[in-house]
């Protein structure tokens, strides 16, 4: 029997670390907890997926690979591979991608599988994007395409452990104008997105793309103030081709224009790849990445210092109600927003509150912890947050996101425009953190620098750049021993004319390595 279990823990290690299966519980466990002992080893193997950027014809988007140096003890020794594949789009009859109408990109209008069923309409190029040959320096690829796919890939060796990759895209004019950044995400069966909108004057899509060769089966839900909004059979049972893409338009799965949403994005079999593209006629377009997974708290990170408007949409997706303390991280503590002493939101509900311009100078992080009335009910969120004024106003989101346990990385930083914010959301637990600058894409050498944040504080610091800089870099974010829990993100801004384009993106633990439990320990926990 002890040979047994031996042998099952050594399987267990090897998938965990072949698939970076994390060793925590799954929400909904009946209250199992992870292992707290064991061994951490990194993962042997890293897939991300890429929306396809956008289909303006005044679009240009940078992608940006990169792997942290240094492997970790019992990491694979080999080379190593990471690169991306562009992935076919679902169409629908006409050869339109699924949700858009009107023809295709070309202005042709394509042809549809027999029976009138959609068809998968295929990259025009299938050459690999940004090619990793080498952890520690970053990779980039260009496109001004107005039919760039999506792109689907994966990292092995030691190169999938922190494997990161980056799209930056400038639109010069019409919908969703400036700058549209994402963290391209690892394919997964269950997404939160709050903050979505089907309001009049937004377009919101959320983008569906399957890395794998067996199809996938999604099912969308809308949740509002009152509920679902989604009618009777309504986004369910949406089939994903492999290795393929399929954009919803989510004005077609409600019945009336509804503002201060959340998405559900669940898959039935498969898994996906999931994010949402917001554009808005007045200010601008961004992407909306999946917030954390609902827990009793959120933070939300790096709400710029001259945010003229921020709205805060956050839904309770349990049986209970949510009632939630809002307090604000300023760079000196914490503080109670004027007005929300507390914020309740209905069990299936949203709950949106206008903050306005609440950092008022000072950049500051959004802190939401159970109101101390015994509930602990679970909830997500996400910030819209405006900068600008006028005709010249651009929206970004900040979704809620994951403490850095090991490391956190955002790619694609440049010599101006790029603020890293830390928040350490718990007073009296101070965190202490090393960031690495590493070198530039087109030359240069890594820099480091340590940040003490105080419990319960908000820092905003022009990172680190590496010495003789050329082209953009990477940076890495490495709690150290003894240090309190540490979220961050990155803002990056370029500037167009007079409209002060920027997009954030929060920067969650890259889970890396996985812990594997012991002999004798429930293999169960290890799921996910």
């Amino acid at each position: 029997m002890k040979r047994t279990i031996l042998s099952l823990t050594a399987a267990a290690a090897a998938l965990a670390a072949v698939t970076g299966v994390a060793a925590v519980a799954a929400p909904g466990d009946g209250g199992a907890t992870a292992p707290t002992s064991g061994t951490r080893l990194p993962v042997q193997r890293s897939t991300l997926v890429c929306p396809a950027p956008s289909s303006s014809e005044v679009a240009d988007t940078t992608y940006t690979a990169f792997a942290p140096p240094g492997a970790a003890a019992g990491a694979d020794t080999k080379k190593g591979t990471a690169q991306l594949q562009p992935t076919g789009t679902l169409a629908d009859s006409h050869g339109n991608p699924a949700g858009k109408g009107g023809k295709d990109a070309k202005g042709k209008g394509g042809a549809a599988d027999q029976g009138g069923a959609p068809a998968t309409v295929p990259p025009a190029d299938s050459k690999p994007v940004v090619p990793l040959q080498e952890a520690g320096k970053p990779v980039t690829a260009s496109t001004d395409s107005a039919d760039a796919p999506a792109l689907t890939g994966s990292a092995d060796g030691v190169l999938a452990p922190g494997w990161t990759v980056q799209q930056t895209t400038s639109i010069a004019a019409g919908s969703g104008r400036g700058l549209q950044g994402l963290s391209c995400t690892a394919p997964d069966t269950q997404f939160w997105f709050p903050g979505v909108s089907t309001a009049s004057g937004r377009t919101d899509y959320v983008h569906l793309t399957n890395p794998d060769g067996a199809p996938a089966v999604v099912d969308l839900e809308m949740r509002g103030k009152d509920g679902p909004l989604t009618g009777s059979g309504g986004g369910e049972d949406i089939t994903v081709p492999p290795h393929t893409t399929v954009p919803v338009l989510l004005s077609t799965l409600t019945s009336g224009p509804a503002d201060g949403a959340a998405l559900h994005v669940t898959a039935r079999s498969g898994r996906v790849g999931a994010a949402v593209q917001a554009a808005d006629a007045k200010t601008g377009g961004d992407w909306l990445a999946p917030a954390a997974d609902p827990t009793p708290e959120a933070v939300l990170p790096g709400i710029p210092s001259d945010a003229t408007d921020v709205q805060l949409v956050a839904v309770a997706p349990g049986n209970s109600d949510a009632d939630l303390k809002v307090q604000l991280a300023t760079p000196t503590g914490l503080i109670t927003p004027a007005g929300l002493d507390s914020l309740h939101v209905k069990s299936g509900m949203t709950a949106t509150v206008d903050l306005k311009d609440v950092t008022k100078g000072e950049a500051g992080s959004l802190v939401l912890t159970p109101s101390g009335d015994g509930s602990a009910a679970p909830v997500t969120a996400a910030l819209r947050v405006v900068r600008g004024k006028g005709d010249s106003q651009e929206m970004a989101f900040i979704p809620a996101t994951r403490p850095i346990e090991a490391r956190g990385t955002a790619v694609d930083n440049r010599a101006k425009g790029s603020t890293l914010t830390l928040v350490a959301p718990q007073k009296g637990k101070d965190a202490k953190v090393k960031v690495t600058a590493s070198a530039g894409s087109g030359g240069g050498t890594p820099a480091s620098k340590t940040y003490t944040v105080k419990g319960g504080t908000t820092l905003a610091v022009e990172p680190p750049q590496p010495t003789g800089l050329k082209g953009s870099y990477a940076l890495t974010v490495e709690p150290q021993s003894g240090s309190g829990p540490v979220y961050a993100a990155r803002m990056l801004q370029i500037p167009q004319g007079g409209l002060p384009a920027f997009t954030i993106q929060p920067l969650p633990d890259d889970r890396g390595s996985v812990l594997v439990p012991t002999a004798g320990q429930d293999l169960s926990l290890l799921a996910r």
